[in-house]
This record gives C-alpha cells, structure tokens and sequence, in this order.
C-alpha cells in the first residue's frame, strides 16, 4: 500500500470518524491486514527472479536433452560400424 493510498484512506476515515487517533489506528490495521496478505501469497506467486531461474533449467534440460541423443546417436553408429567389420 502506498503512503498516497494511506493519507487517502486516513482522510476519509478522519472525515467519517472525526478523530484522528481512531482513524490513524484503522489505517495502520489496513496496512498491516494487507502487508500480511502479501506475505502469506509470496510464497506462491512466480516472481522475477524466480521465472528467471525456471527459464534456466529448462533450458540446462533442453540442452542436456540433445547431448545425450548426440551421444547415444554416435554410439551407436560407432557400434554398428565396428559390428559391420
């Protein structure tokens, strides 16, 4: 929550309340309700850094992924042209 969206909040609650410790207190119940709400789902959202480390391995598979068909590949052309002979 950014400090404009919380003085926005405390005016309309100062208005409403006509105190300012009530519509203080209220605020900072808002803002740590949703800081623990972005808390509790960070574990389970995909950020950055974390896309970024998937799109990595997936590539590192990718590329493991071909060198083993390569290798396998010319393993058996080798065995099969030492077979022939």
């Amino acid at each position: 929550m950014t400090a404009s969206q919380s003085f926005k909040i405390y005016e309309i609650l100062n208005k409403y309340f006509k105190n300012e410790e009530d519509a203080k207190t209220l605020v900072h119940q808002i803002e740590e309700i949703v800081e623990a709400k972005i808390e509790a789902k960070k574990d389970i959202l995909l950020i950055k850094e974390d896309k970024i480390d998937l799109i990595d391995r997936i590539n590192k598979a990718k590329l493991e992924t071909i060198l083993w068909i390569v290798g396998i590949g010319v393993l058996q052309f080798v065995m099969s042209f030492m077979l022939k002979k």
